[in-house]
């Protein structure tokens, strides 16, 4: 594991060092990566490839101030962990919805964290659905979060499955990956044509009141239950905007689709 600087890291999302790594402290730390690093597809809409090293994940959270996708999210925050001695192993899985607009994403298209306490618990800081406190990964019933209600199903080929309020999102397998595992994935999202996600920005950050969420040019704010959204068809707002909401100061604005309405 490469050596970082702890304290940047803590400091990149506001936090404290912890005086041991327990559930207290993964919870704390969790909220706060969620709350100051976005889920953000620049890169992909800009049709580059993100590299998942230790050392490009820290350059680019840390030093840039960026956020990034699932993979880079939660190998940045594992790095994090491991560094303050969390026992940590990426799962790969793929993002799933069983509701309107149903969707199957590729294997490994996902990457989830299980972190080992006295039980383990399984860890997403990059998914716009993710709790915001971990899940206990061998826990049947439902799990009550301030994002709403969680449930773990685990099927009869020792997958786990992840339902948020009623909606299947994303399966995991409970055998541990290498990060090499997920690197072709990256370069698929970023090039393929067959993606959705090639040449389209999305981005995410939780508040304290709710979320702030961007598909292409659709600005969409949940706060207190209410759901408000606009487009952002001038470019000079979305620079600004953008910057505001997900702490990224844009030069120029990507060519971008039209955005889909609902895609936030």
């Amino acid at each position: 594991m490469t050596n970082i600087d702890i304290d940047a890291y803590l400091e990149r999302i506001g936090a404290t060092r912890p005086e041991k790594a327990d559930y207290e402290a993964l919870c704390y730390l969790q909220e706060r990566h969620l709350m100051s690093v976005p889920f953000e597809t620049l890169s992909f809409a800009q049709r580059e490839i993100p590299s998942l090293s230790d050392d490009f994940i820290f350059d680019k959270i840390v030093r840039q101030r960026r956020g990034g996708g699932c993979g880079e999210l939660n190998a940045g925050f594992a790095l994090l962990l491991r560094s303050l001695g969390f026992r940590v192993t990426y799962l790969g899985g793929r993002v799933l919805h069983n509701g309107k607009n149903a969707f199957r994403g590729v294997h490994n298209g996902h990457l989830v964290l299980q972190v080992e306490l006295d039980r383990p618990y399984l860890v997403d800081v990059g998914f716009r659905w993710a709790s915001r406190k971990p899940l206990e990964r061998n826990t049947r019933g439902v799990q009550k979060d301030e994002h709403g209600e969680y449930q773990l199903i685990h099927t009869p080929l020792g997958d786990v499955e992840m339902v948020h309020d009623g909606i299947l999102r994303w399966q995991v397998e409970t055998h541990p990956r290498d990060m090499d595992d997920f690197e072709p994935v990256m370069w698929y999202f970023a090039t393929s044509p067959d993606v959705h996600s090639a040449g389209q920005l999305w981005a995410s950050i939780v508040t304290p009141a709710g979320r702030v969420s961007l598909f292409n040019r659709l600005l969409t704010r949940i706060e207190g239950g209410r759901r408000d959204s606009r487009v952002l068809s001038d470019d000079a707002e979305f620079i600004e905007v953008f910057e505001d909401c997900f702490g990224i100061r844009l030069t120029s604005v990507p060519d971008l689709p039209e955005a889909a309405e609902g895609g936030s």
